[in-house]
């Protein structure tokens, strides 16, 4: 591994004894117990439908308005729902040009996705984290669509509700598709969420987060946009086929787990929260509060040094805020327990006291 050739591929998977990971995007606490209890029994080893099973796409009707289980597509992982979207979307004869605005700081692999589609990625740029509302209104009435991802990985924070809403209205107004990336929708300290909707609204979602099944791969996608959602199933015939159909059997049970259960965890990642975001300000680090995921992304002086040194003398990873079109910034997530964020704080601070040294 070279210190100028680092990508987020240099770290996932990485684990060991002694290392202390900040850099992981998956939650650490374990899936509710129910999901595992079919296992002994399941027995169903065919292809299942394209769409997704109905069972599931039933129960996750329940969850959204207006719906069906004809309003669903059940995917791989959040990232298929985004690409075979991203892919229909760029296919479509539409008078706005192929072109998707994307916040800065983005999820590293949007730009990536929107290339793949044949699309171009656009940047809006934020203030203190959320979307500057000004530049938006400037650059989307050339866009044929906006990925919204509320709350943000990697800067942890929910945009305003108005702010929402307005988009709603210029996106219906001319055209613009929203794909609303909700995979941290029930992770969220300051309010319920929002669900963004219109004619030509997509709801992006998954269990890997909500449901600590990220291992799983299931996710869907949500619209009321029947042509969108039969295109997609049209794509996905020829490409992956079915998801998963274990998979989408354990994800039908986690849809009647209580409420309690994310409850519960959210206070768990909200006390991890206030740890590490508490412990880096005592540091001096500039950084914003989240209001939701698991991540954090303070400002850091020679970035690349710093995730650096830290991972080959100190075995901490941290992510690099290039990557996530932030330079100058590091991405820390708090997917860890206490005990780890403490050790991890203290070996940053000694990583700072030596430099200050040098």
């Amino acid at each position: 591994m070279d210190k100028h050739n680092l990508s987020p591929a240099s770290f996932i998977g990485v684990q060991g004894k002694d290392i202390i990971s900040f850099g992981s995007g998956q939650p650490d606490l374990p899936p509710p117990k129910e999901v595992y209890k079919i296992l002994p029994h399941y027995s169903d080893f065919k292809y299942g439908l394209i769409q997704g099973q109905e069972n599931l796409r039933n129960a996750l009707s329940k969850q959204y308005p207006h719906s069906t289980a004809d309003s669903f597509v059940i995917t791989n992982g959040a990232s298929e729902a985004l690409d075979l979207t991203l892919r229909v979307i760029s296919s479509y004869d539409h008078h706005l040009p192929k072109k998707v605005l994307i916040t800065k700081p983005y999820y590293y692999s949007y730009p990536h996705m929107i290339k793949f589609a044949g699309m171009e990625p656009v940047f809006v740029n934020t203030k203190n984290g959320r979307i500057d509302m000004d530049d938006l209104r400037v650059k989307i009435g050339g866009c044929r669509a906006i990925i919204i991802n509320s709350p943000s990985n990697p800067t942890g924070r929910v945009e305003a509700v108005d702010s929402l809403k307005e988009i709603e209205k210029i996106a219906q107004a001319q055209g613009t598709y929203i794909l609303s990336d909700e995979v941290y929708k029930d992770l969220i300290y300051v309010r319920e969420n929002y669900l963004i909707e219109g004619p030509h609204v997509v709801t992006i979602n998954s269990f890997s987060k909500t449901y600590a099944m990220c291992g799983f791969r299931v996710g869907y996608l949500w619209s009321l946009d029947s042509k969108l959602v039969n295109d997609v199933i049209s794509i996905k015939t020829h490409t992956s086929m079915n998801t998963n159909i274990l998979g989408q059997e354990m994800a039908y049970e986690a849809t009647k787990v209580p409420r309690k259960f994310i409850d519960d965890q959210l206070i768990i990642w909200e006390e991890r929260r206030n740890l590490l975001y508490n412990g880096l300000k005592e540091m001096g680090f500039d950084l914003w509060n989240p209001e939701g995921a698991f991540y954090m992304m303070p400002k850091v002086d020679n970035a690349l040094d710093f995730v650096w040194d830290l991972y080959k003398n100190y075995s901490v990873i941290s992510y690099l805020g290039d990557w996530f079109g932030s330079p100058g910034r590091v991405r820390f997530s708090y997917a860890l327990d206490v005990e780890k964020i403490e050790m991890g704080l203290s070996k940053i601070e000694d990583y700072l006291q030596t430099k200050k040294g040098a």
